[in-house]
């Protein structure tokens, strides 16, 4: 979808601005034409030369160069792009362009264009959570910005926590997104399933199992980033709430269930999530105590199957339901009886086995079954497949199409 597509990167400053040179040469290899724009604090970290060798353009960072106005003018060079990209985008330009200031050729053409814009955030994990900066991140969500990241994890600073840039990849396939998909799903109601559930067997202690919400997350962020109104139903997970879409943090299977059948009605149920197969019979009110008598016996009983009973909701019914069959033997054979049981019209299968590093990882290799045809995928980021199976549900549901119903049977 990048193919000849103009993007316009605007470079602002942090550690992270050399990712923006890998960003530039993915954006290259798909296809995409790059114009980068630098700000003075991001020739701190990269040179103009770096990003002119790998665009094979000029880069810009003179508000007022008579040169560059003669050669292209900085109104014509915001409306010239099919979408502007701010990575890194730091607090710095996020302030400027909330309070709508002009100082700098970068904020002058984040003003100036009519174009879509996707930002990057990169700082601090203080700058990141003070209130100024989520003030400024919401007004501009207000105003149809859209944002990828900031990841978890460690800091040049030496700190750790929310604020890292997204990787090269994410950002492409946001990218991607944003000028494939927008306003697809638009209209639409979207409700998403993500991370495990954990399954009190005392006050400390409890049941779950190994799913970070990664590919649950990611499937709710590119349905949000489509148009449809999302809503994600998480389990206990370290990932940050996406942005654009509506969370609601559960922690047991019952939990779950009641949070996606407030959310209803909704035009498409994608459920992601890990949910724990069984919970004990009565959780203990005080913590369970060694007494030399051995473990004790754990009575458990069958949770709630959360897909199946969107499934079965009669005129309250997605018009398109969707489960996941994380198994390690018998893979495609056992997710089309999962489907069956279940009644959801596409079920994905992935092989979860340890070897994988499936759950948990960043990694997944799914199959899609549509009916009883099984769609196989290379092995990708989740990234990648989310925005696969987001493209797939806006082809089959985005426009109306009754392709939903004929596979299902």
């Amino acid at each position: 979808m990048l193919r000849d597509k103009r993007i316009l990167l605007i470079v602002s400053g942090g550690i992270a601005a050399y990712k923006a040179l890998e960003l530039v040469r993915r954006l290259r290899e798909a296809g995409a034409s790059v114009r980068a724009v630098l700000t003075a604090a991001g020739t701190e970290f990269v040179t103009p030369l770096s990003l002119a060798a790998l665009t094979g353009e000029k880069v810009y960072s003179e508000l007022f160069s008579l040169t560059d106005e003669a050669e292209m003018g900085h109104i014509q060079l915001s409306r010239d792009a099919d979408l502007l990209v701010v990575a890194p985008a730091s607090a710095d330009l996020l302030a400027k362009m909330a309070h709508g200031l002009a100082g700098d050729l970068a904020s002058t053409l984040l003003l100036a264009t009519d174009k879509a814009v996707l930002a990057a955030p990169a700082m601090n994990l203080r700058m990141w959570q003070h209130p100024a900066t989520q003030a400024n991140l919401e007004s501009l969500r207000e105003r149809g910005v859209a944002f990828v990241g900031p990841n978890e994890g460690d800091m040049a600073c030496g700190e750790f926590g929310p604020g890292r840039l997204a990787e090269p990849e994410e950002i492409l396939a946001a990218i991607d997104a944003q000028l494939a998909g927008s306003g697809t799903l638009a209209g639409l109601r979207a409700l998403v399933t993500s991370g495990p559930t954990y399954e009190a067997i005392d006050p400390v202690r409890y049941i779950a199992n190994r799913s970070s919400g990664r590919q649950g997350h990611a499937i709710a962020a590119a349905l949000a980033r489509r148009g449809a109104e999302t809503t994600l139903v998480s389990g206990p997970t370290a990932l940050p709430d996406p942005v654009g879409l509506s969370v609601v943090r559960v922690e047991s299977a019952r939990e779950m269930l009641a949070a996606c059948e407030a959310a209803l009605p909704a035009d498409i149920a994608v459920c992601a999530a890990a949910v724990a197969d069984w919970r004990v019979s009565s959780e203990a009110p005080q913590k369970l105590k060694k007494n030399g008598g051995g473990p004790p016996a754990l009575a458990l009983t069958e949770n709630p199957d959360i897909c199946a009973s969107l499934a079965a909701k009669g005129n309250d019914r997605p018009r398109l339901v969707i489960g996941f069959a994380a198994e390690t033997q018998n893979l495609i054979e056992a997710a089309k009886e999962k489907r069956r049981r279940k009644g959801c019209d596409w079920i994905l299968a992935n092989d979860v086995s340890p070897a994988t590093g499936t759950f948990g990882g960043s990694h997944n290799e799914i199959h899609l079954l549509r009916g009883d045809q099984a769609e196989s995928w290379p092995r990708m980021s989740k990234l990648e497949a989310a925005e696969r199976l987001a493209e797939a549900i806006a082809l089959a549901v985005g426009s109306g199409s009754t392709a939903v119903s004929e596979q299902a049977s």
